[in-house]
């Protein structure tokens, strides 16, 4: 038998064996000041590329208004339990309200945080005899909803329709043989390379097939959309989408999540998502300056503007600059290159200590070995200086990777502290 300590301080895991080397600066970083495009990292001041705040409402002035008037007036603590229990307000219902309608869907469900809400969502949507069928490339918690499931499951090959439709076939035999149904999962947008999720071919596949679609719209919500109402509404479908979910971490500026859907099947998930019946409701502060981060989303489109000019300016810059940004078709801004875990890190620090430029770095297990992706989130806050030091910066640290100067410091690194990262 084996002690599970043992097991685990000799296999810390894929991201785990960084940890010594990594932790404090490229994992768990320290950001210092008001969140916005510049902040402070290690005593320096950065142009930050790595905050999801897309439409710039953290400092907005009528946000924190919002948000410490209700402090101020119920605490962090109200209300005090789960909505089923004691936690139930007329503000959670109306932000409910005015999210459904948003949304154009019949009933919306507030969420205490995202990555339980989807999980648990994912629980509460499929029995056991019931099949999922879900995009390879899915986030964290659509994955760990999955494996949550007791029934059968399919991945697909990402955004690839015939290698869904090919699981579909699979998927309906054992639905029938079982007497279950059939559950697609996918993202409105993919977080990591910024790709839309092929939502619109999804849901013509419902003419063939007997199956209700699921979206995580995390990214989506408040970027796309004419209205900002999501990808579904940037490609025309958003009434096929079955059960829509958002989260607040992103265009809202805070925390929380929402599922949203037919009336009748909303409230039976809310009698039966065990991360929301067994858990806080979401606090009132949170609920309330929701209410004004929703109505700047609706009343002010110059911001979502903003945020697009910004986005245009960076991407475009890149690609004219020889960038490859693997066809990012929303905000997200993903600059793949080639190199090792080590070349990575090394070009990284770099960017942040000798150019103040602060990107998150993604390497392997995340994305396949030799793939080095540095990943900009632009938000309505960024000027176009910060765009253009952002560009001129990249300029400079691709000329490094190709002259192989990073390579060179990667064997003197290795040699002095006897690293041996498992894709070095």
């Amino acid at each position: 038998m084996t002690d599970i300590f043992k097991r685990l301080r000799e296999n810390p895991g894929p991201l785990g064996q960084f940890a010594d080397y990594a932790e404090g600066y490229f994992v768990f970083p320290k950001l210092e000041g008001p969140i916005g495009p510049r902040m402070k990292f290690q005593g320096r001041e950065v142009i930050f590329w790595s905050a999801n705040d897309y439409l710039g409402l953290c400092n907005h002035p009528e946000v924190l208004e919002a948000d410490a008037k209700a402090a101020a007036e119920y605490g962090m603590f109200y209300p005090m339990g789960a909505r089923a229990m004691s936690g139930e307000t007329d503000q959670h219902q109306q932000l409910e309200r005015e999210l459904a309608e948003f949304v154009k869907k019949e009933s919306a469900y507030l969420l205490n945080f995202g990555y339980q809400g989807m999980v648990s969502t994912i629980d509460a949507l499929v029995g056991r005899h019931d099949v999922i069928v879900y995009d390879a490339d899915s986030h964290a918690c659509i994955v760990d909803g999955v494996r949550l499931h007791m029934g059968k499951s399919f991945t697909y090959r990402h955004n690839d329709i015939e290698s869904l439709e090919k699981n579909l076939i699979r998927a309906t035999k054992v639905a029938e043989e079982q007497g279950g149904g059939i559950l697609v999962i996918t993202e409105g947008v993919f977080g990591m390379r910024g790709l839309q999720g092929k939502i619109k071919e999804i849901c013509d596949l419902k003419s063939k097939y007997s199956f209700r679609l699921l979206v995580d719209d995390a990214h989506g919500f408040g970027t796309l959309g004419e209205t900002g109402a999501g990808a579904g509404e940037e490609q025309g479908c958003q009434d096929q989408i079955d059960v829509y979910f958002s989260t607040f971490a992103k265009s809202m500026a805070g925390f929380g999540a929402f599922i949203a859907g037919d009336a009748d099947i909303i409230r039976i998930l809310k009698y039966n998502l065990r991360s929301q019946v067994f858990a806080k409701s979401l606090t009132m502060p949170m609920v309330i300056g929701g209410l004004k981060r929703l109505d700047l989303l609706r009343s002010r489109p110059e911001i979502k503007a903003k945020l697009w000019e910004n986005v245009r300016k960076l991407q475009n810059g890149l690609v004219e600059r020889g960038f490859n940004i693997g066809g990012s078709n929303t905000c997200v801004t993903p600059v793949m290159m080639q190199g090792s875990t080590v070349e990575a890190t090394l070009l990284s620090r770099d960017l942040r200590e000798n150019f103040g430029v602060f990107t998150s770095v993604v390497i392997y297990p995340v994305i396949p070995k030799g793939m080095i992706l540095l990943r900009l989130i632009p938000t309505a806050s960024h000027t176009d200086a910060e765009i253009n030091e952002t560009l001129a910066a990249f300029e400079e640290i691709q000329k490094k990777l190709v002259s192989g100067f990073y390579k060179d410091q990667e064997q003197k690194l290795l040699e002095e502290q006897n690293l041996r990262f498992k894709d070095a």
